[in-house]
């Protein structure tokens, strides 16, 4: 990972208060007579800051993308979220830490980059639209939307993190993660009210030049800003229920509605005026650093699912699809390059935010925990596997559904090393084909594991559904000898807060621990981590 140790160090001060001392910069703007609807010319173009600029920045965020960048987009997504869902895992070792996040002993540098990354390039940016637009401009209701989105994932890594106080000081409270939580809800609420009202007078694209994701098309905001309201009402199912239950009914029956095909897909686009190398290709084909997972490797072949071809390459060595265990020790790189499948990303290839699969899931769990929809749970959990098929460029998925005969592999082999291991014990043992006679629980099984299909690459997303439902089971780290933070056979429930924050914001950083169910520890389980089994 040659880009890794060229990641600047913070010498003086923290990102939260670089951000703010931005926010101190920008925040003299003039006071406009303007119409809250729109953004003038004048805004467009102050001090070489335009408004277009800034929701670029945030867009180019959410995962990192960017020249030269594929290793920071290594450290904040595949050395955190995506090796913790067992999607990937490293092949590479690193002269300088003898820590390693995918033995679950987190390296200070991998576990500060997100948390200060957001701050810096998602929070600062949305302020500075707030700033020159109000609260009131179908400009701060697109941002709000693109900050929520982001700002979710920082907390679910972390937990309590600074987010209703960003801006007002220097020195930034940390609220607890049901608050946090409440505030994207009401975040999401208002945004939405104003998307609604502008889409209900103008057809017409908003920020077209500037939004790589819809191309300024307002509805298709709206029902991503639904679909994310339903995520997160999701997510705190178990811990909050009556909440949980009054957001998914707002944004199910909101008129705009869901993500609903694979138009709807929220995919960061790469056009003749932006482009990037993108860093899944970058990291994995260039830096040849991860491969595919062991879990990813027992369903996909198990099941002998046919978008194991959009998702991988298959080895130089036999012309299969072969992945790694994560956790490994003493690993010989050049013979796991060759035994084991990359990602099947090109340099060019776009980046996926949220598809519509994820929303027929998500409404799959709320029919059937609170009969919302219109449609059965089975109707709806067909149609997330159909849609996952659809957006991948895959076909079969017809039989893929019929199937009640394959299943997950029992046994993983590691193709570099010629090693078998018993790992059925550790896995979801369910076929694909729905059985409406199951139990609540084998029926919230089944879904997952077709969820955790569905949502790759975003392996935050689905460390978050594994850790808040207990589902779909998982091949376990080869070695928990390297930390004494996650019991043996647990998966790692958090990040650390960041040491960064412990330097710069000390008291409130201490403060947050008390917020936390325990310590400060990657084994200590967040607010809505309440189901899984100890």
């Amino acid at each position: 990972m040659k880009l890794i140790s060229k990641l600047k160090k913070i010498s003086d001060g923290s990102l939260l208060a670089l951000s703010l001392l931005l926010v101190s910069c920008t925040g003299q703007f003039e006071k406009w007579n303007i119409n809250p609807n729109e953004v003038t010319p004048e805004q467009m173009s102050y001090d070489n800051l335009n408004i277009g600029a800034y929701f670029t920045q945030m867009e180019k965020s959410i995962f990192i993308v960017g020249e030269n960048l594929g290793g920071q987009y290594q450290i904040t997504e595949m050395l955190e979220g995506d090796i913790f869902a067992s999607y990937l895992s490293n092949i590479n070792t690193y002269s300088y830490t003898t820590y390693h996040n995918d033995h679950y002993a987190l390296y200070n540098n991998w576990y500060n980059a997100p948390f200060n990354d957001a701050y810096k390039n998602i929070m600062q940016p949305w302020k500075s639209i707030v700033n020159a637009t109000g609260e009131s401009s179908v400009a701060y209701a697109m941002a709000t939307v693109v900050k929520v989105l982001g700002m979710s994932r920082i907390t679910d890594m972390y937990g309590p993190i600074p987010y209703s106080k960003f801006g007002a000081s220097t020195q930034v409270e940390y609220d607890t993660q049901k608050d946090v939580y409440y505030k994207f809800f009401s975040e999401l609420e208002s945004a939405v009210s104003i998307m609604t009202e502008y889409v209900k007078s103008s057809s017409n694209a908003y920020m077209a030049d500037y939004d790589y994701i819809y191309s300024g098309n307002v509805n298709n905001w709206i029902k991503l800003a639904n679909t994310l309201r339903l995520r997160l009402a999701i997510r705190i199912s178990n811990v909050d229920e009556d909440k949980a239950k009054m957001e998914a009914t707002a944004a199910i029956n909101h008129n705009n509605g869901l993500m609903k095909s694979s138009s709807d897909d929220a995919i960061l686009h790469q056009t003749s005026s932006f482009s990037y190398t993108n860093p899944i290709w970058e990291v994995c084909q260039n830096f040849n650093d991860m491969r595919m997972g062991a879990t990813m490797d027992c369903y996909l072949n198990g099941y002998n699912d046919p978008r194991v071809a959009s998702y991988f390459c298959t080895s130089a060595n036999d012309g299969k699809y072969h992945g790694v265990r994560n956790g490994m020790v003493n690993i010989n790189k050049n013979d796991y390059i060759v035994a084991t499948s990359g990602v099947n990303y090109q340099s060019g290839s776009n980046m996926k935010w949220m598809d519509a699969a994820e929303a027929y899931f998500l409404l799959a769990e709320a029919q059937m925990r609170w009969g919302l929809g219109t449609e059965t749970v089975q109707a709806y959990y067909e149609k997330g596997i159909m849609t996952s098929f659809t957006s991948n460029g895959v076909s079969g998925a017809a039989s893929y559904i019929a199937n009640n005969t394959n299943l997950p592999l029992t046994s993983y082999t590691d193709a570099a090393i010629k090693r078998d291991t018993n790992v059925g014990s550790m896995l979801s043992n369910l076929t694909v084909a729905w059985d409406d006679t199951a139990d609540d629980n084998i029926k919230l099984e089944r879904i997952m594991i077709q969820k955790w299909i569905a949502l790759f690459p975003n392996g935050q997303e689905a460390w978050s559904e594994m850790r808040r439902t207990g589902y779909p089971g998982w091949v376990r780290i080869s070695s928990y000898g390297y930390q004494n933070e996650v019991s043996e056979g647990e998966m790692i429930s958090r990040l650390k807060f960041p040491t960064t924050e412990y330097s710069n914001n000390s008291a409130n950083t201490q403060n947050a621990v008390g917020l936390l169910n325990g310590a400060d520890l990657a084994g200590t389980r967040l607010w809505w981590d309440v189901k899984r089994k100890r």
